[in-house]
């Protein structure tokens, strides 16, 4: 037998009917196949609990006295009613069109289903759900530059109820880029205080020629906490000038269309470093093949005398000579 489900508010008492047994039936109950321990009294093949929370949560099956045999199951879900969904719109692919988020201020604890109008002119627009995002809807642009706001209702819906929000703008508001994307940034050779930055403009959005970007650069050294800040024109490039020599650098660029909307998020965040010129290698004009430094423990050859030595050794040997030759 299949379980039914049962809805109830959290903090209410809840009857729970076993089946369409007469009221003067006598029934037992069991959740989650034990016993019920909570709060509660019977009335018949009524199940009563008194003020249910998360806690009550489960599924309940009853049997009829004397033989127990089941005679229902209900899945019984403890919830709050929905409250006024938070909307939010923006355009990150302009002029093709928007898209629509919405969330809950605080959980409802059981299935809930959203409904979604967009009216424009006096007219419905076709909206279309996302496939990742559940809370998420788009819809295209009828016309661009239009002059008439744009209305959005979102209707939060539950077994316990519905509640609803809804927001106006103007095309122009919700203009907002995504971050540029592929920072890089790269040290110049021979230049110790220069970065060239490039980057891409969003691959979301569709009409660069038609509808250009402009751009805004942010970096610092990462010893400094303060940003120093360049706003640019439609170029995807940057030179840096002003880097601290051999200081690591962060930087970040964001995007906001030339005419409409606010600027993006900031990208993705690059590291880079200026350019440090490497010591230069000398190479050793000495000798690689001298005789290694004798230890002390090894012989010593004979030495030719110097100095004072030399000199006497010089005087003396002429005259040896000549008394040799005398006494022969």
């Amino acid at each position: 037998q299949l379980a039914r489900n049962q809805y109830e508010r959290m903090g209410s008492d809840v009857t729970m009917q076993c089946g369409s047994l007469d009221n003067d039936a006598s029934v037992s109950w069991k959740v989650n196949g034990t016993d019920v321990k909570a709060q509660h009294h019977l009335e018949g093949p009524r199940l009563i609990l008194t003020q249910v929370d998360l806690g009550h949560n489960g599924l309940y099956s009853c049997f009829q006295n004397p033989n127990g045999e089941r005679r229902d199951t209900i899945n019984l879900r403890i919830g709050i009613s929905p409250r006024e969904p938070i909307v939010s719109c923006r355009s990150n692919t302009y002029p093709k069109g928007f898209y629509c988020s919405w969330h809950q201020q605080h959980s409802t604890y059981i299935p809930t289903t959203f409904e979604v109008d967009v009216q424009h002119n006096q007219r419905s627009l076709e909206v279309l759900k996302d496939s990742i995002h559940k809370n998420r809807c788009h819809v295209r642009f009828p016309e661009v530059f239009s002059i008439f706001p744009y209305k959005v209702n979102v209707t939060a819906i539950s077994a316990l109820g519905k509640a609803s929000s809804t927001i106006s703008f103007e095309e122009s508001s919700i203009v907002k880029p995504d971050p540029p994307e592929r920072v890089t940034a790269t040290p110049i050779r021979y230049n110790a205080r220069r970065l060239e930055v490039s980057w891409q403009s969003p691959a979301t959005w569709p009409d660069i020629d038609n509808f250009p970007l402009k751009y805004f650069l942010r970096y610092r050294p990462l010893i400094k906490e303060q940003w120093q800040h360049v706003e640019l024109s439609e170029s995807t490039s940057h030179t840096i000038t002003d880097a601290y020599a051999g200081k690591e650098y962060i930087i970040q660029v964001a995007a906001k269309d030339t005419e409409i909307g606010t600027w993006s998020d900031w990208s993705v965040a690059v590291h880079a470093t200026p350019w440090i010129e490497e010591p230069v290698q000398t190479t050793s004009t000495t000798d690689t093949k001298t005789s290694p430094i004798p230890s002390s423990n090894a012989p010593h050859k004979a030495e030719p005398p110097v100095g004072r030595a030399a000199k006497l050794l010089s005087f003396f040997s002429p005259l040896l000579l000549v008394m040799l030759l005398l006494i022969m």
